[in-house]
């Protein structure tokens, strides 16, 4: 979860932006390419696809309107995965048609979102599998803390004594540690501790795997201890998108870049700026050497900082 929501609520609080190819200018872009849901925000709608480029080898989004006049996409809305299926041709090669819910769909109206691989689920299965059952462990552990004990009689009690002993035992340690034994039964401990399990251990070991699996910076998700100050924290930001959104970035803007969402001679691109900024004092800096060698005006250093300029007195 820590994974899914580093990935998934980074890229989709990052702005999308509409260029012009030929002059590398910005184009005023329509509502759709940052709340493609009129219904919900588009950090929401951004957050969702990424999550199943993440987990399934597809993402796919419904489309709802279209414009009149171009018949280019206005809106749409996210459909889960597992509500998909597919049809291929004889030879299983070539993908010929979508159901959703069991309904065949034209495939005009289905936003298809390829992911880079066959998705975390297929890919890492097992591991999850095995993290799972190492927290239901450590769930069975935590409430019964003492390891699994067998009361041994010696005095031929009936089926329902010793079942009345045996609840009697459980209740009694769950509520103390200290017990009493007469001399009719004896106690006998089997199994590990978690100590001798090495729980900890093993769930460090996973959070390492899952981590791995997900191509994400293990501090990231408090699975290394590894210290994080604030000198290295841009240069980690960098690392986080080279290495781990870099594919679902790329992914998304290109498919938001086909004709059917943007004219031909625009692309679609995230804008990074304020993710990948420097601190106060290094931007300073670069300003400071931009302007000196006139690649950037004083107006241009304000607008980038999100400053007002001073009005300018009237007469």
């Amino acid at each position: 979860a820590r994974g899914r929501n580093i990935i998934c609520s980074t890229i989709g609080s990052l702005p999308l932006e509409w260029i012009d190819e030929a002059t590398n200018s910005y184009v005023p872009a329509p509502r759709f390419l940052n709340q493609p849901d009129p219904r919900i925000p588009g950090i929401v709608f951004k957050a969702w696809i990424i999550e199943d480029m993440i987990f399934h080898p597809f993402a796919y989004a419904r489309v709802t309107q279209r414009y009149a006049d171009t018949g280019r996409i206005r809106s749409a809305e996210r459909i889960a995965p597992e509500r998909v299926a597919t049809k291929t041709n004889a030879n299983g090669t070539e993908l010929i048609g979508y159901w959703v819910d069991g309904t065949p769909i034209n495939p005009e109206d289905l936003m298809v979102f390829p992911g880079v691989d066959e998705g975390l689920l297929f890919r890492a299965g097992r591991t999850i599998r095995a993290a799972h059952q190492l927290e239901k462990s450590a769930y069975n552990f935590a409430m019964n803390p003492i390891p699994q004990t067998v009361i041994k009689n010696k005095i031929g009690l009936t089926a329902d004594k010793l079942k009345q002993m045996g609840q009697a035992w459980a209740k009694a340690r769950r509520e103390s540690s200290t017990a009493i034994l007469n001399g009719d039964v004896d106690i006998e401990t089997l199994g590990y501790d978690p100590k001798s399990l090495q729980l900890n251990e093993a769930r460090q070991y996973l959070a390492l795997e899952l981590c791995r699996a997900m191509g994400l910076p293990a501090w990231f998700a408090s699975a290394d201890p590894q210290s994080n100050t604030y000198t290295n924290a841009v240069n980690q930001r960098r690392d986080l998108v080279d290495f781990s959104l870099r594919p679902y970035l790329v992914a998304y803007e290109e498919r938001m870049s086909f004709a059917d969402v943007t004219p031909a001679g625009t692309k679609v691109r995230f804008d990074l700026d304020d993710f990948l900024r420097g601190n106060p004092l290094e931007r300073a800096q670069v300003y400071e050497i931009l302007n000196r060698i006139g690649a950037m005006s004083v107006d241009e250093i304000r607008e980038e900082e999100d400053l007002i300029s001073e009005a300018t007195p009237t007469a």
